[in-house]
């Protein structure tokens, strides 16, 4: 399986827990129900799901922080869409914690934002990313 395909399962488990509002004591389990739900059994892409939905849980706070400093004004972050959301978590997780090229997250998240979100969303998530990529000098 490629990284490609672990970022898109990465993107449905964490957009299936956060349209299920799973509390983060429940995650392990939700992980777990996951991994067996969609047969995944690959080492290395059981370990890059669980450290991403473990980076992003941990890191949360900050997360959304970045965010919600980049949305217009008088936006709030609840009134993103929930793939957006997740998108938009997975992305700055992998570019800020995880260091991985911003261009290879940002062309990826984009992609999935094209297959899974509204014909706004693209354009909505790489304009946050790009801002947040200027903000952290990556």
């Amino acid at each position: 399986m490629t990284r490609s395909e672990g970022r898109n399962l990465a993107f449905e488990l964490l957009y299936s827990l956060e349209i299920q509002k799973a509390e983060k004591e429940e995650y392990e389990e939700q992980i777990q129900m996951f991994l067996q739900e969609n047969q995944i059994t690959e080492e290395n892409v059981v370990e890059y799901i669980r450290q991403t939905i473990d980076g992003i849980t941990l890191q949360e706070e900050e997360i959304k922080k970045m965010i919600s400093q980049n949305l217009k004004e008088k936006w709030d972050i609840g009134r993103i869409s929930k793939v957006n959301l997740a998108l938009l978590k997975l992305g700055i997780y992998e570019m800020v914690y995880g260091k991985l090229p911003y261009k290879v997250v940002v062309n990826e998240v984009v992609e999935l934002a094209k297959k899974y979100g509204e014909d706004s969303s693209p354009s909505f998530i790489n304009g946050i990313l790009a801002n947040i990529i200027k903000q952290q000098g990556l």
